[in-house]
């Protein structure tokens, strides 16, 4: 009788399971044509990936006082690194700002991507923006990024011997910066901000990341590449008063709009985790409202005035302070847009071909937004 019971029991787990898996797959996203352009740009490039963790200490600077948290001597980066296998070849470095709350690995399927072409991809958690910072995350603290992101240059183009994980070296000449929410403002002021950013910087990519407050002459102070990518139905950080005035603000900038796209969209755990919600947003809302004890302007009144380009707007909307009520593109195709979207665009500043990179040129610009109905390219 017990082997029956447990012969049934093993029937039922294996019909549970295999019924799971048939609901992820019919659940999934639509995935672009198999011999559509697109298509080719989301597979994994020509490399086997590894990532390693490392933790850099920057001894040069402290950490604030942080509500119960008294502060440190120095600011430690806890550190993830994606890097190709087996290639001796000189590599792209690309940081990643990770957003409010969360942490660096929140678009871990764009670095690995990243990496499988050859990218150098380190993504740290800064100390007081992460989801464990001690005292709870503070956004103020957004205003000290900026030379966390030049350290992780440094430290990462130092690395070498056995503390060095990946083969090759790092070219100098190739370093581009991206980042998500917060983690967005932090690469836009790395990249613009008069006294902050860093002469380094060679392209930039900012997804979801707040610019209201900057005016045009903030984005004056290099005319490297920029992109933008954002969701229209992003509730944290509005669309239109955001993203949607970057064609017109940032003289080198392009933007990818994301029909449907919402600010969760883009984390690495919305799908399959958010794929059934309406609109996940409800839940990135709870988790700043709760760990912004103060005005988010005020990270902005640190940064300088008028003459650095930076003027805050009381108007413009506040973080979820409108909450579209369409129903939310599936975060699959997100993911998938903005993974072609990334790669695409350090592709064609950063591939060493002249007739690659206008292939990556033309699959941002054209193919995306003719391959996939969601997505738009403005400059």
């Amino acid at each position: 009788m017990l082997r029956k019971i447990a012969l049934g029991l093993s029937v039922l787990v294996l019909a549970l399971f295999i019924a799971s898996i048939a609901g992820y797959v019919i659940t999934g996203p639509q995935a672009p044509a198999a011999d559509s352009v697109s298509a080719q740009w989301l597979k994994p490039g020509p490399y086997m990936t590894a990532s390693s963790d490392k933790v850099f200490v920057d001894s040069s600077r402290g950490t604030a006082a942080n509500r119960d948290y008294s502060g440190a001597a120095d600011r430690t980066l806890a550190t993830t690194l994606w890097y190709p296998l087996d290639s001796e070849e000189s590599h792209p470095l690309v940081i990643h700002s990770h957003g409010f709350t969360s942490a660096r690995n929140d678009l871990s399927y764009v670095a690995e991507l990243l990496a499988s072409h050859g990218y150098i991809v380190a993504a740290a958690d800064y100390p007081l923006t992460h989801g464990g910072a001690p005292g709870k995350p503070n956004a103020v603290d957004v205003v000290n990024q900026p030379a966390d992101v030049s350290f992780l240059i440094d430290s990462v183009s130092a690395l070498s011997g056995p503390e060095k994980p990946f083969s090759g070296s790092i070219d100098a000449s190739r370093i581009g910066l991206m980042g998500y929410s917060l983690g967005g403002l932090t690469t836009e002021l790395a990249t613009y901000h008069p006294t902050l950013r860093d002469p380094r910087v060679a392209a930039a990519a900012s997804i979801a990341g707040p610019t209201t407050g900057f005016t045009a002459d903030f984005f004056k102070t290099s005319d490297i590449p920029f992109l933008m990518i954002a969701g229209s139905l992003d509730y944290l950080i509005n669309f239109e008063a955001n993203a949607a005035t970057i064609p017109n603000l940032v003289e080198n900038g392009a933007l990818v709009t994301i029909t449907g796209g919402t600010h969760l969209g883009f984390a690495s755990v919305a799908d399959p985790m958010f794929r059934f919600m309406r609109h996940p947003d409800s839940l990135g809302c709870a988790a700043v409202l709760a760990n912004l004890d103060s005005d988010p302007n005020d990270s902005l009144n640190q940064l300088g005035g008028a003459a650095e380009g930076i003027v805050v707007d009381p108007t413009a909307p506040q973080v979820c302070e409108i909450t579209p009520d369409e129903k939310a593109l599936h975060p699959g195709e997100q993911h998938m847009i903005t993974s072609i979207a990334v790669l695409a665009f350090f592709e064609s500043q950063f591939s060493p071909s002249a007739a690659a990179r206008e292939q990556a040129a033309s699959a941002l610009a054209v193919s995306l937004p003719t391959e996939f109905a969601a997505a738009n390219y403005s400059d």
